[in-house]
């Protein structure tokens, strides 16, 4: 639970959280104090330097939207800060939510993630690509000798 304040033209709007369980409530509440002081979404893209796309899915709660966790930390953060809330309590909630979304994924789930990843991994681009393995002499002793011993019986019979 916590409690911020937003500074508008009129004074101090207090806004009063209840605890956070999802994205979609943490977005929420974005959306509500970017609305009550006046701000749109563009403008708010502008101003942070953002797409419009990303304050938007920001403010839906679409984690999917983001390739990486890190920066919709961040992203929540910088937002928060430009919104005038309490952005330690908004990231600390983001965190608690992660634990919990993290926490709830199963250990097979995990396992086909890391195949997915090692298949991944066997694949090389042109300046990574496995060298042949190097070439071996042992391997063609055999015909070596077999050809040595056709060429000596090819000049005997002649």
């Amino acid at each position: 639970m916590f409690v911020t304040f937003i500074g508008t033209e009129h004074g101090l709007c207090y806004y009063y959280f209840k605890e956070l369980r999802n994205l979609k409530d943490i977005g929420a509440k974005l959306k509500e104090a970017r609305e009550s002081i006046g701000v749109s979404v563009e403008e708010a893209a502008e101003d942070l330097k953002l797409k419009v796309s990303q304050i938007e899915n920001l403010e839906a709660g679409n984690m999917e939207a983001f390739q990486d966790v890190f920066y919709l930390k961040y992203f929540i953060k910088d937002y928060a800060k430009y919104l005038g809330l309490k952005h330690e309590d908004l990231v600390d909630e983001f965190n608690e939510y992660l634990f919990d979304y993290t926490s709830k994924i199963s250990i097979e789930d995990v396992k086909k993630k890391q195949e997915n990843v090692e298949e991944k991994a066997t694949i090389h681009s042109p300046y990574t690509k496995k060298l042949k393995e190097p070439f071996k002499l042992s391997s063609i002793i055999p015909y070596i000798i077999i050809i040595i011993i056709a060429v000596i019986i090819a000049f005997i019979v002649l």
